[in-house]
């Protein structure tokens, strides 16, 4: 008894502290995918969801510069209040040996346009991307100098900046 008390503690303790997204449920309805299309761009692109030897959701299209677009993302609603005490994002991803970003939105970003940044590269081959929320870059002076964990609502993998063809997988999302 005290054995399984003791396994349930530590279970509680570890979750409280980090939070991973893995694709074990194909179609989260969390997800949604969305271009530079809604301010006048011309980007194209869709997601899916896949499984092989892991599941994992793929976005792919063409981002383009045209009429002050250029960009395709997909972005995850977080439903639960992340942990003030979380340090870092750990991504699993293949892509097509292109820069990438993940954008963080949190309480404090308002406007469409506000959100911290952090470039990652995306190798055609599976790889851990580990990366400080430290690290991440306000979009706007108007923001906080650094994220607040707590604060965090999205988490979006984005396309962005210019001309080319994109194509990401993202197996997992973790913040530790």
């Amino acid at each position: 008894m005290i054995r399984l008390l003791f396994c349930f503690i530590c279970l509680f303790i570890s979750s409280s502290y980090s939070m991973a997204l893995d694709f074990k449920m194909l179609k989260d309805e969390n997800w949604s995918f969305f271009s530079d299309q809604v301010m006048g761009g011309k980007s194209t692109g869709t997601i899916e969801f896949l499984s092989s030897e892991k599941n994992y959701i793929r976005m792919s299209g063409n981002v383009s510069t045209e009429n002050n677009g250029g960009f395709i993302q997909f972005r995850h609603r977080i439903k639960n209040k992340v942990n003030g005490n979380v340090s870092k994002i750990i991504i699993d991803a293949k892509g097509n040996n292109e820069y990438y970003y993940i954008h963080i939105r949190t309480r404090g970003t308002i406007l469409p346009w506000q959100y911290y940044s952090k470039k990652f590269y995306a190798t055609d081959t599976w790889t851990s991307v580990e990366i400080n929320l430290s690290d991440f870059k306000r979009s706007s002076a108007f923001l906080r100098g650094k994220i607040k964990p707590s604060s965090i609502k999205s988490i979006a993998i984005v396309a962005f900046g210019k001309n080319h063809e994109a194509m990401i997988e993202i197996s997992k999302i973790t913040i530790i």
